[in-house]
């Protein structure tokens, strides 16, 4: 009888503990991960697509596929130009340079929603070898006893791990740091981004599931062309060939430390600079510093936590530094 009453009582708590859980909230908004596609953290995008269609209504075989947009729609940088994926469709993309696991998110993902509350959601896969994709652990907390209609709503707090969480122009960002115990899986050498479409069905026949064994629930049935979620780009944050502390599109050295840091940061340059800006994924000014000279002590405590862009200007040109306040 004690271990009847210790088991509903664990299984109260969790079910409080899901309602009350939050996550990022729409672009925008303060907390929010969002990432706008003109962002300087972006230093490349995927470079090929391919895309096995999915249905226009899994539960209507002769439906036929999707149609809307090619392949190529999904390449290069993220301009509202789509292909939609249909119910269960997958996109495989590759890109020049693999993506690497750096300081904060690493790459993101754009969908076209025109709204912060109606989001069509796909899971996000990764392979270091091309055959062999490791999953991010998806959570969707929306509610599965009603069926989100096919204009239905939901909310982005609700929602981890999954992309299409934010309206269009904006990317939901990853970081393969959560994957680096995959065996089999480099996250240093990511050659392949795998987006598979959230059918969205509550019913059993239909239905996906988040990691936590839950049923994602987003508008369905989309039984037209353009049903599924529809893929705009992949933004690459990190990869081989930035991976060091510093970029260097400008003809001159500079050095950042510590990288990561929660109190100050460091700088030291062979020539002197103009000014240093600081800004947040979305371009936000941060903190401005003119003519700090060779060296600079930096204090970030007060800046929000994340990744951060620091930009050195002087006249042999700029030079972009990501760093992670934590």
């Amino acid at each position: 009888m004690l271990n009847l009453k210790y088991s509903l009582l664990t299984i109260f708590l969790l079910s409080q503990l899901l309602v009350l859980a939050q996550y990022a909230p729409p672009a925008g908004q303060p907390g929010s991960t969002a990432i706008h596609q003109d962002s300087s953290v972006f230093v490349a995008w995927a470079k090929e697509c391919i895309v096995e269609r999915g249905w226009v209504n899994i539960a209507i075989p002769d439906s036929g596929w999707v149609t809307y947009g090619a392949d190529t729609s999904a390449i290069g940088k993220a301009n509202n130009s789509v292909i939609s994926l249909g119910d269960g469709g997958v996109a495989t993309l590759n890109f020049e340079v693999p993506i690497a696991n750096g300081p904060g998110f690493d790459f993101a993902v754009f969908e076209n929603s025109f709204l912060d509350d109606f989001l069509e959601l796909a899971f996000v896969e990764v392979s270091s070898d091309g055959q062999n994709y490791f999953r991010f652990e998806a959570s969707s907390l929306t509610q599965t006893d009603e069926q989100v209609e096919t204009f239905g709503l939901l909310d982005a707090t609700k929602i981890h791990n999954l992309a299409g969480k934010y309206r269009a122009a904006f990317g939901t960002p990853f970081d393969l740091e959560e994957l680096k115990n995959e065996e089999g899986l480099d996250v240093n050498h990511i050659i392949a981004v795998r987006i598979i479409d959230v059918v969205g069905s509550i019913e059993e026949e239909f239905a996906t599931y988040d990691a936590q064994g839950l049923k994602v629930n987003d508008p369905w049935p989309t039984a037209f062309p353009t049903g599924g979620f529809d893929l705009d780009a992949v933004g690459v944050i990190n990869n081989e060939d930035n991976t060091a502390i510093a970029e260097q599109p400008g003809n001159f050295q500079l050095k950042i430390f510590p990288n990561p840091a929660s109190e100050n940061i460091y700088l030291q340059s062979d020539v002197l600079l103009d000014k240093i800006i600081i800004t947040d994924l979305q371009g936000m000014v941060l903190l401005e510093i003119k003519r700090p000279g060779l060296q600079q002590s930096i204090p970030i405590s007060v800046l929000p936590d994340g990744l951060l862009m620091v930009r050195c200007f002087a006249q042999k040109g700029v030079v972009s530094v990501k760093v992670m306040k934590q």
